[in-house]
């Protein structure tokens, strides 16, 4: 997909605020768990998928602010908060919460990326709403913000033999991943793109009709 990046080399964060209110703005959302001994496990996906966004966006991530280590930068004539919580995977819906009142978001305005059981790895679907599905993450964010959030799934797929899903998530993707991991996470880094710049609707038609890495 075409990329025209763009981000200020330095942004005074109170002024940031004021141009918010006269721009466009988006805020992305990858959930995972800060620390190095989370840094490539399963749960830690969506994580990778904005890392990726702002390696595309040259934007640095970094610094805590209200909760999350964030980025600002501007693609496609739109301005882009880029937030990984910090709060952990289970409170993600405090920092969230905190940034959208900070900046006057509607949840529209908000994409959430987040590592999916259900669906297979090297598969993503994009969602307008929804619930929880049985992740930690989303209902946190749904218990501040409801359901009407934009989220991007990036699938991890299901712990072979019936083993608990709950240490599965907490470990490293094995060698055998890491080639579809890589590939899944450019492709999940360009539906965040599109989104940005094609919107909701559009997006979908492109990234859920080609929902699997090679095809």
């Amino acid at each position: 997909m075409p990329r025209t990046p763009r981000s200020p080399a330095k942004v005074d964060h109170a002024s940031w605020i004021d141009v918010t209110l006269l721009c466009a703005v988006r805020l992305v959302v990858g959930l995972g768990n800060p620390g190095a001994r989370y840094r490539m496990t399963r749960h830690n996906l969506g994580f990778m998928v904005v890392d990726a966004v702002a390696a595309r966006w040259q934007v640095t991530v970094g610094g805590r602010r209200h909760g999350a280590e964030c980025g600002m930068g501007e693609f496609a004539g739109t301005r882009i908060i880029i937030a990984k919580p910090q709060t952990y995977m289970n409170a993600s819906g405090e920092a969230v919460a905190k940034l959208r009142r900070l900046y006057h978001l509607e949840l529209h305005d908000i994409l959430v990326v987040y590592d999916d059981l259900d669906l297979p790895l090297g598969r993503i679907r994009l969602r307008g709403d929804g619930g929880a599905g049985g992740h930690n993450g989303i209902a946190s964010l749904i218990s501040v913000l409801g359901k009407g959030f934009p989220r991007l799934r990036v699938g991890i797929g299901r712990p072979p033999g019936g083993a608990d899903p709950i240490g599965f998530v907490l470990e490293p993707f094995a060698e055998a991943e890491r080639s579809t991991v890589r590939e899944v996470v450019s492709r999940a880094a360009e539906g965040v793109e599109s989104w940005v710049q094609r919107g909701l609707e559009s997006t979908m038609n492109v990234v859920n009709r080609r929902d699997s890495v090679g095809s």
